[in-house]
This record gives structure tokens, C-alpha cells and sequence, in this order.
């Protein structure tokens, strides 16, 4: 696939090298050139990752990975409203109030899943690598004996395929959560966040029938 990331810092940049060694195409973009540069040329995983801006990165990814400051968020889905249409887009951020202010409150008691489909209007949007920290997914991805969980929740099947497939192809096991609406249960503060838990687990404490 071609996958286009819009904030390529430690969960993005992470996400993409796995992707690009698992054969996907990946265009990395971030605040500046500069920063995805140096990122880029320090992976050395060859002419399948590239460097470019928000804009090119969205108009490059079949599929997309947004992962940024969650205020960041309303101002993405202005300036690339025409590019993102459409398109299956694994949204990884996280409302927090000391970062991103009193819209991280309203974000957190609608559920993140729902606040962010409103903020980037015409994706189909899943809620994926969130809730796990970017130490587990590095040392933890293709782990031996039961994967690493990675919740999600969508309310397009399609797009939960595709990010199925690539939670999967980043060494991770996928746990569909259900629509949107529940991504509520694996938002900041809740049980599940923040933990590695193998899927056997995460069902465990949802309550999800494997």
C-alpha cells in the first residue's frame, strides 16, 4: 500500500519503518523538511520511504496515519480536507488537557473516536495506536508467543480492514473494538490505556467475546 504519515515523530516514525519493511511505499511528513529529513536518511530503509510535507504525504497515501498534538488536529482537517476525502485514516492521537487545552475535555467526554471524525470531516476514520506507548511498540513488535494488542474501533468496514492489515503487518495483533463510539474504552484514562496487553487480555478487560 501506499501510506502517507502526517506527524512522523516517535509513533509515526516508528509505524512507518515497520511498514516500509514490511513492503509498503510510505511518504513521512512532519512540522518541517528539516525534522523528516533526518528521519528518513537515519531509518536508510531505501527509496520506499521518502520525505515530504503534510500535503504531499496526503495526497501520496492511499491510507493514512495522522499523528500529532491532539489541538493540531482542526487545523489538518481544513488544510487537507480535499486531499484526505475519502481515504482510511488511522488516527492515533490523544486528547490531553495540559497539551491541547479545554478542547481536549469536550474530545474526551464525546470519545475521542467520535471527536475526531468531526474534526477531519469526509475520512473514514479508525482510532488505532493510541493506547499504546512507543516504548511497547518498539521493543515488543513481532514479538514471539501472543502479539501485542492494538485496539481499534471503526465505523467503515473497509477502512477497519486496511488497518487490520496493517496492525498486523507492523507486528502487532488487532482487537476490533466495535464503531467509533467505543473508542471511548480505550481513551486516555481508562483501564486498558497505556498497558501491553495481549488480546486475550485487552478482551478480557472490554469484554469482547474472542
Amino acid at each position: 500500500m501506499k501510506i502517507g504519515i502526517i506527524g512522523s515523530g516517535r509513533i509515526g516514525g516508528t509505524l512507518g519503518e515497520f511498514w516500509v519493511k514490511a513492503g509498503h511505499e510510505v511518504v513521512f511528513s512532519a512540522r518541517t523538511i528539516e525534522e523528516v529529513n533526518d528521519l528518513v536518511a537515519r531509518l536508510g530503509l531505501g527509496p520506499a520511504a521518502r520525505a515530504g510535507t503534510p500535503r504531499e504525504a496526503a495526497l501520496f497515501g492511499e491510507v493514512m496515519l495522522i499523528s500529532v498534538p491532539y489541538s493540531a488536529l482542526p487545523q489538518i482537517g481544513r488544510d487537507y480536507a480535499a486531499e484526505l476525502k475519502g481515504k482510511a485514516v488511522l488516527d492515533t492521537c490523544n486528547p490531553i488537557q495540559s497539551r491541547d487545552g479545554d478542547m481536549a475535555v469536550e474530545a474526551r467526554a464525546k470519545g475521542t473516536g467520535v471527536a475526531s471524525v468531526e474534526l477531519l470531516p469526509g475520512v473514514r476514520l479508525v482510532r488505532a495506536f493510541n493506547s499504546v506507548g512507543y516504548n511497547s511498540l518498539r521493543s515488543e513488535a513481532h514479538r514471539a508467543g501472543e502479539r501485542l494488542a492494538i485496539p481499534l474501533a471503526a465505523d467503515d468496514e473497509a477502512a477497519l480492514n486496511i488497518a487490520i492489515r496493517l496492525v498486523q503487518d507492523a507486528g502487532f495483533e488487532p482487537v476490533v473494538v466495535g464503531p467509533l463510539a467505543r473508542a471511548k474504552e480505550f481513551d486516555v484514562g481508562t483501564p486498558v490505556f497505556g498497558k501491553a496487553l495481549t488480546a486475550r487480555e485487552l478482551r478480557k478487560v472490554l469484554g469482547i467475546a474472542s
